[in-house]
């Protein structure tokens, strides 16, 4: 059965060159403005109990169309029907009365939802736990922080326990213990066979979380199918238009290693130590192409019962990822519970790097269980591989064989 059906979904807004045109149209009939599609004939369905990711650039009508879905906004054509009680977190703040209370705007936002009062009083004390703003929430919601709102929107939303739940960009706004939180709360909802649509520009997250994946660019679908096939397809597509720029020895900003620390005053572990070396075992400075190297780290624990997976990844920059490798299906290697004080050597032996040349950089870290975020990670300096014969950023290690056939 589909939860989710649309069929032929299209938005257009009127662009108008001057405010003076809207008036001067209204008074002469006459057109004064230009046509904008924002969506073009959008069909697709989601089956009751899967997940949905869109994926697309900035513009490409992802927003306009969750919006649509979750009723806030009215399509110029075309039909879409949703089964069920629908949650929508969508623009910052939305839905919240800035001078309310954040009580208040727990039991506004659920009302809305259709959740009685009696109930809404029943799942108060788990909203503001869940949202860990106990001490804020009989402050006005415009004092809030934007993690704030997140925790608060996010907490309401899924406490209510909706059929289906659209989420934009959730997980890009707030600390990433309640990313944790979050994730470990969307798994709940695909084990309970909810419906969920999920939008964002973390592809890892969309192939985790979603089945199915739609691409949209610049209004259009131009893929659905399955999740890994699309962001393949997708990030092929990123990687062809990517322009990447040089960032510093430490790809994080100052300002985001502050909000960092800001948020996570006691983290879950500490990489002590992150180093590249040869086969050797000496460290080293700079690779070749097809050389043999062991990615080193060290890794201290630094709370009780943490369970996650190791994980390095050779990146292009702070957010671009060349390949990674976890230890998600390595049976194997231990995934805890870690107890604090617990520390580790972890290292991966790469044969053969299959770099042609370029930039980028080693990353090393702990992740939770799902293997979705990072309790900690490191980045090590710069690396450069030197240019080698051919073309492209890969070269393989390969033997030719030519064999001449009698005419």
């Amino acid at each position: 059965m589909s939860r989710i059906t649309v069929r032929n979904v299209s938005k257009s807004f009127k662009i108008y060159n001057r405010p003076k045109d809207r008036l001067t149209e209204i008074l002469l009939r006459k057109p004064r403005h230009e046509i904008f599609h924002v969506l073009s004939d959008i069909s697709f369905a989601v089956e009751n109990g899967k997940s949905l990711g869109i994926v697309g650039v900035n513009g490409a009508g992802k927003s306009t169309l969750l919006k649509i879905l979750a009723g806030t906004l009215k399509a110029s054509s075309g039909q879409f029907e949703l089964k069920g009680q629908v949650a929508a977190l969508l623009e910052l703040g939305a839905g919240f009365h800035p001078e309310f209370s954040g009580r208040k705007n727990i039991h506004l936002n659920a009302s809305l939802l259709g959740v009685p009062e009696q109930n809404i009083n029943e799942l108060e004390n788990d909203i503001i736990e869940f949202a860990e703003l106990r001490e804020f929430i009989d402050r006005p919601v415009k004092t809030y922080s934007s993690g704030m709102y997140v925790r608060l929107a996010f907490s309401i939303a899924t406490m209510v326990r909706p059929d289906i739940l659209i989420i934009d960009e959730a997980l890009s706004v707030g600390d990433l213990a309640f990313q944790k939180k979050c994730v470990l709360r969307m798994n709940e909802f695909k084990e309970q066979r909810k419906t969920l649509i999920f939008c964002s520009h973390s592809m890892f997250h969309v192939q985790e979380l979603c089945e199915l994946a739609i691409w949209l660019d610049r209004g259009q679908i131009r893929e659905i199918g399955e999740s890994d096939k699309v962001v393949g397809h997708y990030e092929d597509f990123c990687n062809s238009k990517k322009v990447y720029h040089t960032i510093t020895e430490n790809p994080q900003t100052e300002e985001a290693v502050k909000e960092q620390k800001d948020e996570l005053k006691a983290p879950d572990c500490k990489i002590t130590s992150l180093h590249v070396r040869s086969s050797d075992g000496q460290e080293v400075t700079s690779l070749k192409s097809l050389g043999d190297y062991v990615l080193e780290m060290e890794v201290e624990v630094l709370k009780d019962q943490i369970e996650g997976n190791f994980g390095f990844a050779f990146m292009k920059s702070a957010e671009e990822p060349i390949a990674s490798f976890l230890t998600t299906d390595i049976d194997q290697i231990e995934k805890g519970p870690f107890d604090k004080g617990d520390k580790f050597t972890v290292s991966l032996a790469v044969k053969g790097l299959p770099m042609r040349v370029g930039d980028f950089y080693v990353l090393g870290g702990l992740a939770d269980k799902s293997g979705l975020l990072w309790y900690e990670r490191k980045f090590s300096k710069l690396f450069h591989v030197d240019a080698n014969k051919g073309v492209g950023p890969l070269i393989m290690n390969s033997e030719w064989s030519v064999i001449k056939v009698r005419s």
